[in-house]
């Protein structure tokens, strides 16, 4: 078994302490996600892992011979050979045991049998040949394949020269290239942020089923709680391990912040309560000693430090203006450059009050779609009709480069915000990550992340009733996204956005809008309703035998609008009776739990029970593995019971939409 071990690990910056006696074992099957806030050295903690960065103080220790594979946040780039062939360079490091061995198949033709050497020979021999089958190198053309394939790209693109692939694309090839590598560990930092989501949902498979060891850096929720089994968080530069995936770890982490909330709010009574009295008799010559001993006392309190995540940040939209109930139109929309289309006859109609959502591969058109609703781009055939009194906010993926100047971002964002907002202005800063003296940056020093987050803050003051929002979750984390997503969800206007963060989706969409292929598809439903679309699609597809191309959708490029109730519907419905079933299962399963933890509890209270250590211990040990499935059972029955709602909701809706 391949291991890493940190040992005692310390960093600082100056005089800030990034990491103080850090310790952390990754072994195989252990999928660890790295979290803390921005800054808090997730990914120092990386490069110290992969032996690039030195620690101030500690040790690391890893089996011998354990290969690791890191993939950093962005800087990665290629070019003089095909995207085949520098996927084939992933396997240099088996090149090198090919080579070994035939050094030592030379030296084993000319050994004598006699020569003491030989078993050890023979034994580095078997070792290599094992190690060069094990690592995928006799299948590396199928390999290469399907992770290219799995990551977006073409065939076609197996043939280009890297050098013009763009930045997001590259990092594509890196992470391509550190999968195939098949390390025993693999420590990723952020490999999400260039992925769409079908990008993502293979990479999740991928490493569900990788038997080696991860240590993950993702601000994607959903992601994380797929892939990962352990959660190792950085607060004030200490590590700690919390057993479960990351929904288990918030969930364990709020009891504790819970509790560390209430004691910090005694804390600070209490000190207030001493500086109030020595304040009160500090000249007062007789109280002297009483006001040195609460002098000692307050000396000794070491203050409780509450972690950014507590500082929750909560503000509303300024109210939007009213707009007509038919908020946009879209019309036989065809956008093309030159002779490639993007998409072509696009209908679409947007009502006040909806979340929309626009899905679909990268380059499918998501984008572009978003700029001709914004009014960004005229130049397509077809009408787009705004309804009255609609005004539009737009985030565009590229807004960044509009903010320049050399005054602060606080200047920037307080000429924008509207005076009841202004005493929250620093929270709200905050909420997206210009903390303490950066809010006092010149713009034109920012960063593009940085600028794209200010865009965003500044867009969300403003009182529209659409906003149209491309890719905004692209450059924050997981606290700020979720206040972000607190704010949209309370939003009253109406809210078209592109996002490639499935929690994101799932929670926000109240209907879908896929571009595949040049064409347009409506999904009258959350994001969950057109997941189960698409896999029962899917399988029925696979079950068939049948193509999916581009060219078969060609031939029969639309299904009539009453086709496609009748089968949504029919699949809604069936869904329906299988979750009626096991809601009803599962009500009869809790019964009968309920009923066997009550006969527990009744037994532990017999005297020849608890007076038995061993026998009580044998009863409370049924008892808690009973009470864990029923605490189970619950969940699943408020799962299930949340899914029905939504489709008996999404029944009712199609059973009313008008077919054509």
């Amino acid at each position: 078994m391949s291991f890493l071990q940190l040992n005692n690990i310390s960093l600082a910056f100056g005089d800030r302490d990034i990491l103080k006696g850090t310790d952390l074992r990754v072994g195989n099957g252990d999928r660890i996600a790295l979290s803390g806030a921005n800054g808090s050295g997730k990914s120092s903690l990386l490069k110290i892992a992969a032996e690039i960065n030195k620690p101030d103080s500690g040790d690391i220790s890893k089996s011998p011979g354990a290969r690791i594979t890191y993939l950093p946040q962005t800087g990665l780039e290629y070019s003089g050979s095909s995207l085949s062939e520098e996927a084939e360079k992933a396997f240099s490091y088996v090149h090198r045991m090919i080579s070994e061995k035939k050094e030592i198949e030379n030296r084993l033709a000319d050994i004598d049998e006699s020569d003491p050497s030989l078993n050890e020979l023979l034994h580095s021999q078997h070792d290599l040949e094992e190690s060069i089958a094990s690592s995928g190198y006799y299948l590396r053309e199928q390999r290469i394949s399907e992770v290219l394939s799995g990551l977006g790209f073409s065939d076609q693109d197996k043939e280009k020269e890297t050098g013009s692939f763009s930045g997001g694309w590259q990092m594509r090839i890196a992470l391509a290239k550190a999968l195939l590598t098949n390390p025993d560990l693999l420590l990723l930092d952020e490999p999400t942020n260039y992925l769409d989501l079908e990008a993502r949902d293979w990479l999740q498979e991928f490493l569900s089923s990788f038997k080696g060891g991860i240590i993950l850096v993702s601000h994607d929720r959903h992601f994380l709680d797929y892939t990962c089994n352990r959660v190792a968080e950085l607060f004030l530069a200490r590590l700690r391990l919390y057993t479960g995936n990351y929904s288990a770890y918030l969930k364990q982490r709020e009891k504790e912040l819970e509790q560390l909330q209430k004691a910090y709010t005694e804390q600070q009574a209490e000190i207030g309560k001493l500086e109030s009295f020595i304040e009160r008799f500090r000249y007062n010559s007789s109280k002297a000693p009483l006001v040195q001993s609460r002098i000692k006392q307050l000396e000794k309190i070491e203050p409780i430090e509450l972690p950014e995540s507590m500082k929750h940040v909560h503000f509303s939209f300024p109210s939007p203006p009213h707009s007509g109930k038919q908020v946009l139109g879209l019309r036989e929309v065809s956008k093309s450059y030159g002779e490639h289309t993007v998409f072509r006859s696009v209908e679409l109609d947007i009502e006040r009050g909806e979340r929309l959502a626009l899905v679909g591969r990268n380059g499918a058109g998501k984008s572009t779609l978003m700029r001709i609703l914004a009014g960004a781009d005229t130049d397509y055939d077809g009408t787009l009709k705004p309804g009255t009194g609609v005004r539009i906010g737009y985030f565009d993926q590229n807004v960044e480069k509009t903010l320049i100047g050399s005054h602060s971002i606080y200047d920037e964002i307080e000429r924008e915000t509207p005076t009841e907002l202004i005493p929250s202005l620093r929270g709200l800063l905050g909420a997206f990550l210009f903390r303490g003296d950066d809010i006092y940056k010149p713009l034109d020093v920012l960063s593009g992340g940085e600028k794209s987050r200010l865009a965003l803050l500044k867009l969300l003051l403003n009182p529209v009733n659409l906003l149209i929002l491309d890719e905004p979750t692209n450059h924050l984390d997981l606290q700020t996204k979720e206040v972000l997503l607190d704010v949209l969800s309370t939003y009253e206007g109406t809210l078209v956005f592109v996002s490639h963060d499935r929690y994101f989706l799932e929670k926000l969409a109240t209907r879908i809008f896929e571009i595949e292929n040049c064409r347009a598809t409506n999904y009258p439903g959350d994001y969950l309703y057109y997941r189960s679309i698409k896999e029962r699609y899917s399988d029925e597809q696979t079950g068939s035998g049948q193509s999916t191309s581009g060219d078969e959708k060609e031939k029969n490029p639309e299904k009539t609008a009453s086709q496609l109730h009748r089968e949504e519907l029919k699949t809604h419905q069936a869904s329906q009776r299988r979750m009626v079933r096991e809601e009803e299962a599962l009500l009869e399963s809790i019964d009968s739990l309920e009923t066997t933890v009550t006969g527990l509890h009744e037994e532990l209270s017999k005297p020849e029970i608890y007076s038995s250590a061993d026998k009580a211990q044998s009863v409370q040990a049924r008892l808690d593995k009973t009470q864990a499935e029923l605490e189970s059972a619950h969940q699943r029955w408020e799962e299930v019971s949340e899914a029905l709602t939504r489709i008996e909701s999404v029944i009712a809706e199609i059973q009313g939409a008008p077919s054509k």
